[in-house]
Order: structure tokens, then C-alpha cells, then sequence
């Protein structure tokens, strides 16, 4: 019943639970700078008791931004910045990846001083990008040349080394939900005839590149891979033929890697009878099948299912996302068996502390036995 409070050992992970806050955006960075701000450090302090924390994305480059007060670590103003965030974590014990980012065609010259997003393929995602305006239409991107798949393999092995001088305990590289290397990875936004296209091999490519330059830098158990093979109809993503075969590809060739871990979200599909937490268990047991290292599902979990998916060997830990953000003590409610606080969507990207850092933790309200949850 509370395989999820058990320690995780691994070769590269000592975690004293198996709760991993999952990697959220929340734009509470400096709108100028895109720094980390104490109010962040704060955030991150409160939910320190998790197993695992894994940042929100972090732009890898000035192209690589998404939305408004997104932060950076492509600059040292900005690694230094995120120093508070890490020393906050560390004080209380705890462990943080740092997930590094690149938007891709998910963004807008208006984030980016003028200049059009950068994609394997100059195909519009018809998808809304969220602005300083609100959600605004998707622009087509720019085809990303040689030189610009190199510059970024590079933004991301110089991102890497600087979030562990940051003093982050390693780094997640976002390779899911539509963003950058998606595109490489989907037909539907890759249909390159260069060594970037055609094959599932060419179009997973790109992501082994930046592995291997990361690792030149700092030791690949200090990397964590984050993957959504089920991701269909967002973000102009459409799975196609080859998207499960790509997967399985990838996941079979990270094995070659000594990783810190697999991270795998998972997204039901609308409209199937089939329960959405039966098909994402299905999908997790697939990959664990795969892949044979450290492994991390997310999607829709709460404590029954996630503890019921580790003790049944189809994951080593789960992530939380949602949760983490009206409870910065989940861990703690979990362990109590406590009721958890009711979330406030409409704060999700505002600044400032609202349904940010001012969720109530257990020992500022009544406990009251409940359920498990």
C-alpha cells in the first residue's frame, strides 16, 4: 500500500520516496531577463519532500522560448540565478533536475524578439502559442538548416553543464509533448530528406546527437530522457504508422545509455471505452518492457494507482503534476492519508504568489482522516 513512500536506490539515484513532482510550466521568471526569482526558490523549497523534483522547462537558447517569463539557462546570470533554487532544495535534503527545453514550432516571433520559430520543417502546428496577449495563432517556422541542428546540439550540452554548476543533481531533456525533438520525431512535422528525415533512425537522430554532446560535459547518469509516444492531435502532432515503432526504437536504443532514468507521460485516447488509466498502464507496461533502466510514468495518477503500478513492477516511481502544485506537502498527505487541497487552474501562469507558493500545507489546517487518494 505505500510502495510510493519506500527510498529508491539505483547506481545514480539515492531518493528517499518514490513521489517525483513532475515537470510543470508555471512563468514566474524575471520577464526581461528570464531569470529565476526568489519567489521560485521558494516554490521549489516548499515541495522539497518529494522523492524527485524535475523543474518546469527551461529555454536551452533564445529560440528555444514558449511563452511569456519562461525561464533560461543559457546564459551564467542565469544559472547562477537558479543557484537559489537548488541551495533551497539541497537545505531540505532534497533532489532536483533541472528539465531543459526547446519549444521548437510552439512559439512566436513575438517571443522572440521578431525572429520565426525554428522546426525540422517549415510546417505550421495550427495550434494556439501562448503570448503576452493570450493564446495566438502558430506562425510556420523556419526549416531548421545544418548549422542550426548543430548550434542547437551544442545549446543543449552548454545548458547541461551549466544547470550542474547551478548545483542541479542532473538534468531532464524534454523530449515529449509536442516540442522540438517531436517534430524530429513525427512524420507529420519532420519530412526532411537529409540525415534529420525519412527513417525512424534519421528522425530520432537528433535527440541521440544531443545525448552524446551532453555526455562530453557531464556523466550521462546525470540525464534523464522524458518521452510521450501517445501524444496525438496537440500541438500539431499527429501519430502516424511509424510512431510506435519510433518509439520502441528509441527506448531500446537508450539501454546503450547508463541514464539516470526514462520518463514517460502518457495521453489517453479521447472517446475510447477503454478507461484512461487502463490504457496508460498499457502503454507503461510496453516501454517497461523495453527499456531496462530507471523508469517513470505520469499521466492521471493518484496515490492507489501509482502505488498499485509500482508494486506490479511496471514503474519505479510516478510523477505528480497537478497535485504538486494545491499540495506542496504531498508527500506528507500521502503519508497521513490526509485530504488534499482543491486546485486553482486560473493561477497557473499568473505572476506572483496566488496559486503559486500559497497553498495551505497539513500543519496549517485541521487533518482529517480520509481516504486514500
Amino acid at each position: 500500500m505505500n510502495k510510493l513512500l519506500e527510498p529508491y536506490y539505483s547506481p545514480y539515484l539515492n531518493l528517499r520516496n518514490r513521489v517525483v513532482m513532475a515537470p510543470m510550466t508555471r512563468g514566474r521568471a524575471d520577464t526581461a531577463s528570464r531569470i529565476a526569482t526568489p519567489l521560485m526558490a521558494q516554490y521549489y523549497g516548499q515541495r522539497a519532500s518529494a522523492g524527485l523534483i524535475v523543474t518546469e522547462g527551461i529555454a536551452v537558447s533564445p529560440d528555444a522560448v514558449g511563452g511569456p517569463n519562461i525561464p533560461g539557462i543559457y546564459t551564467p546570470e542565469q544559472a547562477k540565478a537558479w543557484r537559489q533554487v537548488t541551495t533551497q532544495v539541497h537545505q531540505q535534503n532534497g533532489k532536483i533536475f533541472a528539465q531543459l527545453w526547446h519549444v521548437g514550432r510552439v512559439s512566436h516571433p513575438s517571443l522572440l524578439d521578431g525572429r520565426l520559430p525554428l522546426s525540422p520543417s517549415a510546417i505550421d502546428p495550427n495550434c494556439g502559442v501562448y503570448t503576452v496577449k493570450g493564446y495566438t495563432p502558430a506562425v510556420v517556422p523556419r526549416e531548421m538548416s545544418a548549422a542550426d541542428i548543430r548550434q542547437t546540439v551544442q545549446d543543449f550540452a552548454q545548458a547541461a553543464t551549466h544547470a550542474i554548476e547551478a548545483g542541479f543533481d542532473g538534468v531532464e531533456i524534454h523530449a515529449a509533448n509536442g516540442y522540438l525533438f517531436h517534430q524530429f520525431f513525427a512524420k507529420c512535422s519532420n519530412q526532411r530528406t537529409d540525415a534529420y528525415g525519412g527513417s525512424i533512425e534519421n528522425r530520432s537522430r537528433f535527440l541521440f546527437e544531443v545525448l552524446d554532446a551532453i555526455g562530453e560535459g557531464i556523466p550521462l547518469s546525470h540525464v534523464g530522457i522524458r518521452i510521450s509516444p501517445t501524444w496525438n492531435n496537440a500541438f500539431g502532432i499527429v501519430t502516424d504508422n511509424e510512431t510506435i515503432p519510433l518509439f520502441d526504437h528509441i527506448s531500446s536504443q537508450l539501454n546503450k545509455y547508463d541514464l539516470a532514468y526514462l520518463h514517460l507521460a502518457g495521453f489517453p485516447e479521447p472517446g475510447l471505452a477503454i478507461p484512461a488509466s487502463v490504457q496508460i498502464r498499457a502503454v507503461a507496461q510496453r516501454f517497461r518492457q523495453l527499456y531496462k533502466g530507471t523508469y517513470i510514468v505520469n499521466r492521471g495518477f493518484d496515490q492507489q494507482t501509482a502505488n498499485d503500478i509500482i508494486a506490479d513492477g511496471i514503474a519505479d516511481m510516478v510523477s505528480f503534476g497537478e497535485l504538486f502544485i494545491a499540495n506542496p506537502d504531498l508527500v506528507e498527505r500521502f503519508s497521513n492519508q490526509a485530504p488534499l487541497n482543491n486546485l486553482d487552474r486560473t493561477t497557473y501562469y499568473l505572476s506572483g504568489e496566488k496559486g503559486y507558493t500559497d497553498y495551505p500545507r497539513l500543519t496549517e489546517q485541521p487533518v482529517r482522516r480520509n481516504s486514500m487518494h
